[in-house]
């Protein structure tokens, strides 16, 4: 029976990151999960698919806005400022989100761990942020981290850093939990009419445990449980599940950008200081307590490795030296993290006329002369060198011979909006997202894959309840498409801004026009944790 009257929960959108029909049909055929198989065999569902670069830190903000990146300004997990970067985080993203939309027409909302959403700025209801916010994130109202934790025992945005094994397992079912939990306690508190719920250790599973079946089946069944039991506290009248993009196996050997752009002289490169920091050339998540050496030996140390790389024994090749030893894992115990990156060789972004900063970014920016503090490309030399590029990465093949990207173009073939200048120059779309790319300089052009699996295009979506036609079809959904689905289904608005449409399974609203959204200036993450957890994630490349 439903807590809820006729005022109560009417829309829940359920968010799984990085799930996808190959991963879930399996599950599903197990009968591993009921409540998620329901939901899609009573309502229309299939692929979804998701925008480029299909990566949380840009794909959420997309979802719950129903605009491009362009349009709202998050392309990455980080952004820049010349040479200078941080992490993005809400303030980046500057474009209503559905709840704030909601607000506009009084209706209130309960928004749980969805990516990039701190700080959030206020709106009618409630929102706890999650991944690539601090581990105490700023909410909305204020105080309800504290709330939870007073009401749960125990809430938090990350598991502890280091965990393996069956306690690693033990972690993401307990996150997952916590996110059921806490959503069902705000949602008794405020009595919305929208719900937001994510789940990211669907996509973290993959990423620390990949074609691990135990883990990835305790994530998913857990999640399960945690849906069915939102269900029958909350009732809602229509629910959707949705993700930001699929997840599934990539090739053996990784592309590295960067010594394909230094290979073809757009690269400069650097040893010890400068460039970006060197995260993971020797794998710093995995040294000890103290980072290795005493304080007392540490610059000693940093003062000799920069020295050996500076004559060409740079970390990249005593790294590589002693895998073939076996001593590689030694090392990690001994040796501290800033004596890696005295000896790391990473790209002069200064002297480089082109390179690629974020992996996940998908992109080259070019080091154009009044917009890069030390520019070294002039705008009239511009359109040249990045049709030179585009040319040369077009060019670019596997070790069996097959095409690296499947699209290369500039920015605005991709992009359009008030933020496009944001964006990387140049977009470099690996082929069926099966290379895995690298900012890293490791010597060769193709290596060992540091990660089995990672992001694939499609992801999935449903729909079911009130309003819904379950024989309707979802065919060619897209990312865009979320919000304004979403928002009609609710009987409001979209806005006219958003690149997508309802999907044909709801009756549309017809768009309207809102307030321009008034950005209070972008405030920067700075936070260390935030950093080295998206590094040991892989997300933050050496370069």
């Amino acid at each position: 029976m439903s807590r809820h009257d006729d005022d109560g929960l009417r829309t829940l959108l359920v968010g799984l990151d990085g799930a996808c029909l190959p991963v879930v049909d399996p599950l599903i055929d197990d009968g591993r999960l009921p409540v998620l198989a329901d939901l899609l065999e009573r309502g229309a569902s299939g692929p979804l698919e998701s925008q480029i670069p299909p990566w949380t830190p840009s794909a959420w903000p997309s979802l719950y806005t129903g605009t491009n990146p362009g349009s709202h300004g998050a392309f990455d997990f980080l952004t820049f400022d010349g040479y200078d970067w941080d992490v993005v985080n809400r303030s980046h993203v500057r474009e209503h989100a559905i709840w704030e939309l909601l607000s506009e027409h009084d209706r209130t909302s309960v928004v749980v761990n969805v990516p990039v959403t701190a700080p959030p700025p206020a709106f009618d209801g409630a929102l706890v942020p999650g991944y690539v916010g601090p581990e105490s994130p700023p909410t909305h109202p204020e105080g309800l981290i504290e709330d939870l934790r007073e009401e749960l025992g125990e809430y938090r945005v990350y598991a502890p850093r280091g965990v393996e094994g069956d306690e690693q397992i033990e972690w993401y079912r307990r996150l997952t939990r916590m996110r059921g939990a806490a959503f069902r306690h705000l949602a008794d508190r405020f009595d919305p009419e929208f719900g937001f719920l994510q789940f990211q250790q669907t996509d973290t599973v993959f990423h620390e445990r990949p074609e691990d079946d135990e883990a990835v089946n305790a994530v998913y069944e857990t999640v399960d449980e945690e849906l069915g039991a939102v269900l029958d506290a909350c009732d809602p009248e229509t629910v959707f599940v949705v993700s930001d993009h699929g997840i599934g196996p990539y090739r053996d050997e990784e592309f590295r950008v960067n010594e394909f752009l230094r290979e073809r002289g757009f690269v400069a490169t650097t040893r010890g200081e400068g460039g970006m920091p060197s995260w993971g050339a020797l794998g710093p998540e995995n040294l000890g307590e103290d980072g290795g050496e005493g304080d007392d030996d540490r610059s000693l140390a940093e003062r000799a490795v920069a020295t050996a790389a500076a004559h060409g024994l740079t970390s990249q090749r005593i790294e590589a030296i002693l895998s073939r030893l076996g001593l590689a894992d030694l090392a990690l115990k001994l040796v501290s993290t800033d004596t890696v990156r005295a000896g790391t060789e990473r790209v002069d972004f200064e002297r480089s006329t082109a390179y690629m900063r974020s992996r996940t970014e998908l992109g080259i920016r070019i080091n154009l002369a009044g917009r890069e503090p030390n520019g070294t490309v002039s705008p009239a030399e511009y359109p040249s060198v990045r049709d030179d590029v585009v040319d040369e990465l077009a060019s670019a093949r596997t070790p069996d011979g097959d095409p690296v990207f499947s699209e290369v173009g500039p920015r605005e073939e991709f992009f359009e909006g008030e933020y496009i200048d944001d964006a990387a120059d140049i977009i470099a779309v690996p082929d069926e997202f099966d290379t895995f790319l690298t900012a890293s300089l490791r010597g060769d052009l193709f290596g060992p894959t540091s990660e089995t699996w990672n992001h694939k295009r499609d992801g999935l979506v449903a729909a079911v309840g009130a309003g819904v036609d379950a024989d309707g079809s979802v065919e060619g959904a897209h990312l865009f498409d979320v919000a304004p689905t979403v928002l009609s289904a609710l009987g409001v608005p979209p806005s006219d801004r958003m690149d997508g449409g309802p999907l044909p399974v709801v009756d549309p609203v017809p768009p309207d026009e809102y307030p321009p959204y008034v950005a209070t200036g972008t405030r920067r993450t700075d936070d260390d944790d935030v950093e080295q957890r998206l590094a040991d994630l892989g997300y933050l490349d050496d370069s």
